[in-house]
């Protein structure tokens, strides 16, 4: 009986060490895996640029009324959403897009930085926006998000789907 305690001793001390070292490895790998797999999800810099300056060019069209340059960061099936509806970029162009670019000239627009996710041929572009300034001889004062995608094209990246939504900027309380 001695001699088959002292050998379950020896196995659970041995075995515990090694279980043990086994264990330290996961947790170490683990820890790595978390530092890492952030900057591995993240598209490479040079892609997330690339649809910035997309972004970014769509909104400088905007602000200096040039129609022609906007719509040609549009993909042809593009859609813009807003206010509970869906235009075409064909209605958009008619309808919409020269009022949007009378807005900007009475309006200032403080953007946050541009969040971009890629994927594959795909992106997509987040932010928020705070608008202050006079349209139509009304006060504007409001906070807005935006999001777009945008697909790769031999061309570069175009934006198919535009979706803005704001509301009045609360009071402080």
């Amino acid at each position: 009986m001695a001699m088959f305690r002292k050998g379950l001793i020896l196995i659970h001390r041995y075995l515990g060490m090694a279980l043990s070292l086994l264990f330290i490895i996961w947790f170490v790998s683990g820890i790595a895996m978390l530092a890492v797999a952030p900057v591995a999800a993240q598209a490479p810099i040079s892609q997330s640029t690339d649809v910035i300056a997309v972004v970014d060019r769509f909104h400088a069209a905007l602000a200096s009324g040039d129609a022609s340059a906007a719509l040609q960061l549009l993909a042809d099936d593009a859609i813009m959403l807003e206010a509970g509806g869906v235009e075409t970029r064909s209605e958009y162009a008619k309808n919409h897009l020269p009022a949007d670019i009378e807005f900007e000239k009475g309006v200032s627009t403080k953007r946050s930085p541009i969040r971009v996710v890629v994927l594959g041929d795909a992106a997509w572009a987040t932010s928020t926006s705070e608008t202050t300034g006079t349209f139509q001889g009304r006060a504007v004062d409001f906070v807005g998000a935006e999001s777009m995608v945008l697909s790769r094209e031999s061309a570069g990246w175009r934006i198919r789907a535009i979706h803005w939504s704001s509301r009045a900027r609360r009071p402080p309380q």
